[in-house]
């Protein structure tokens, strides 16, 4: 089955940065993606990597700011966040599908991380 673990979460003033982290034990899923949860609305994708990197993708609200990669051995999946701001803030989970879509759709994640909280404060 599989385990995937987040960190990295933590407050910061709108205009930082934070570097979130998802390690996996037992993951060879090709498709990693970020999601985030906030009070109120469904859980949405900010960032995904699919095709083991050779695709990336990012929500409108995110790009120029955040970034996926993962290391080489692939086993962790980071996302860099930068100028970040106050409606940035929520729970970020890690996810891994066993195949790609491109659509980033909540539903086709088989494996979910326990989720790393997000504060920004302005």
């Amino acid at each position: 089955q599989g385990q995937l673990v987040e960190s990295g979460g933590g407050s910061v003033q709108a205009g930082g940065s934070l570097r979130l982290s998802c390690v996996g034990y037992g993951i060879t899923d090709d498709c990693l993606a970020w999601f985030r949860a906030v009070p109120g609305k469904e859980r949405e994708a900010v960032a995904g990597l699919n095709y083991g990197g050779v695709r990336k993708d990012y929500a409108d609200s995110v790009k120029g700011r955040f970034a996926i990669s993962q290391d080489e051995s692939k086993r962790t999946t980071f996302l860099q966040m930068d100028n970040l701001k106050p409606e940035d803030t929520g729970t970020y989970y890690c996810a891994a599908a066993r195949w790609c879509r491109n659509t980033y759709r909540p539903e086709e994640y088989r494996k979910w991380g326990q989720g790393t909280q997000v504060t920004v404060s302005s």
